[in-house]
């Protein structure tokens, strides 16, 4: 089961980064550096996937599946739900900006590490996350489609949000996380092609 997981996470993942990779042509240069961040945060997670399954098919691929897990969980998904927010308030960032938004959030994940508390800041980080990609939804409202999709993908990705160990409460989907992230990389895509962007000409229809 968790074979197939990862297998099924790697590829949705990998062709919500193609499909983002082929929206970029239709946006602005104002709203590349948001997009590219949504490009690299698919990568990390179809990455971290990949390896994954070649663990679980007896390759040694573990030191780098457990980097890549981090790296998509604490960087990868929050920068697909900034950049989800950024075009959907049609905020324009230069990339030396979205610079220093990859190097908070690497600041803050080490800052952490070192004070023990990786795991409350993984979960904190994951919520903060879900939360902007529903906001990100509900300000497309009438427009059904990206507002569901946006609605679905947050509560999926608060669902897939590691727990402290030090909660009593036993997360009930823990087992399902790549699941989870798999289902809602579809919908992010959904969001993020349908958002309207600082400079793009065609707005979103309502669905």
């Amino acid at each position: 089961m968790e074979l197939l997981q990862s297998i099924l996470l790697a590829l949705t993942a990998g062709v919500s980064a193609v499909l983002i990779g082929r929206a970029r042509r239709r946006y602005g240069e104002a709203d590349q550096p948001a997009l590219f961040s949504a490009l690299l945060g698919f990568i990390l997670t179809a990455a971290s996937a990949a390896c994954a399954a070649a663990s679980l098919l007896g390759m040694d691929m573990e030191e780098a599946y457990q980097w890549l897990e981090r790296a998509s969980l604490l960087l990868g998904l929050p920068l697909i739900a900034v950049a989800a927010l950024t075009l959907a308030r049609r905020w324009v960032w230069s990339r030396p900006n979205w610079g220093r938004v990859v190097l908070g959030l690497c600041v803050f994940f080490e800052l952490a590490r070192q004070l023990g508390w990786s795991e409350p800041y993984a979960f904190g980080l994951m919520l903060t996350s879900a939360l902007l990609v529903v906001y990100a939804g509900a300000l497309q409202w009438p427009a059904s489609l990206p507002t569901l999709a946006g609605l679905a993908a947050g509560a999926l990705l608060l669902g897939a949000a590691p727990l402290p160990n030090g909660v009593s409460i036993v997360h009930p989907l823990g087992d399902l996380r790549p699941l989870l992230l798999a289902i809602a990389s579809p919908l992010l895509t959904i969001l993020l092609v349908r958002l309207p962007g600082s400079t793009r000409e065609d707005s979103p229809a309502v669905a």
